[in-house]
């Protein structure tokens, strides 16, 4: 149903009465993801390392009507990653859905150079700093919620990937082998899990204009170059993308197991 609250047009109740815990909530799609599961009925979890970012958001999404929690925490740690699981129990004594949106992109570079290099220029180190944070946030998240999904007897995992998980690039190449991961252990979860009631999916973005792609979004302001880039010559807002992972969380995709959504614009539909 739509309405209007504050003079924005929302909907409810395709989450009602659902716990979703959403990873990389501070910013990108999981901040949109927040946000929209909010009105959308569910209770969020929001957990990403930026304690401030993340209180401002829930203060929004509160003075929306929306009701959740937020939690500080580096989920590529095991026990930070434990202590955020444990915080949405003790406050909802359940979690229905799992958004894994952690992760570091292109403009990751910046901020930590080489870490988005070729293999032969990326060290052991780095490369190990992002497969834990793109992989290995996801796997300590899946691994800590499936429990009490299992004793539940039902849940919803959806894992944001990229296309990048099924296409090569010349350079983020622990980049792309992280999401590459991310789809295969989703299959893996889906059949492994679907019998006792839990689905699990994956979003596989293309360009999003978030801040994890600052640094290369501006392509699609050359006239040429953004047709190139994707067919629909635009990248894809958060909000979009957080469609796409309501659609996997809510009961509407009951189906759906083991999907791979592509939210490219068209991109990978090409040949050439």
């Amino acid at each position: 149903m739509r309405g209007k609250r504050d003079g924005k047009v929302t909907m409810s109740g395709r989450l009602d009465g659902k716990v979703a815990v959403i990873t990389g909530a501070s910013s990108g799609v999981g901040a949109a993801a927040f946000r929209l599961f909010a009105r959308e009925g569910a209770r969020v979890v929001g957990i990403a390392r930026r304690q401030n970012v993340l209180d401002e958001l829930l203060e929004e999404v509160r003075r929306e009507g929306g009701e959740g929690i937020v939690v500080a925490a580096d989920l590529s740690d095991l026990e930070q990653a434990k202590r955020a699981v444990a915080t949405a129990c003790e406050k909802y004594g359940a979690i229905d859905v799992l958004v894994n949106s952690a992760g570091v992109g292109w403009s990751y570079g910046e901020t930590l150079p080489g870490s988005m290099d070729p293999l032969d220029t990326t060290t052991p180190e780095l490369w190990d700093h992002v497969m834990g944070i793109n992989l290995g946030s996801a796997v300590n998240m899946a691994r800590l919620t499936l429990p009490v999904m299992l004793a539940q007897g039902s849940g919803s995992i959806v894992n944001v990937a990229s296309i990048s998980g099924f296409t090569g690039l010349t350079t983020a190449h622990a980049y792309t082998a992280a999401k590459g991961a991310l789809i295969n252990l989703t299959r893996s979860l889906a059949i492994t899990y679907v019998r006792q009631g839990i689905r699990s999916n994956v979003v596989a973005p293309g360009f999003i204009d978030t801040p994890m792609v600052a640094s290369v979004v501006g392509v699609f302001d050359d006239e040429v170059a953004r047709w190139q880039v994707s067919p629909m010559g635009r990248a894809a807002t958060a909000e979009e993308v957080a469609y796409g992972c309501l659609y996997f969380a809510s009961d509407e995709s009951g189906y759906c197991n083991g999907s791979v959504l592509a939210m490219d614009g068209g991109t990978t539909a090409r040949a050439f």
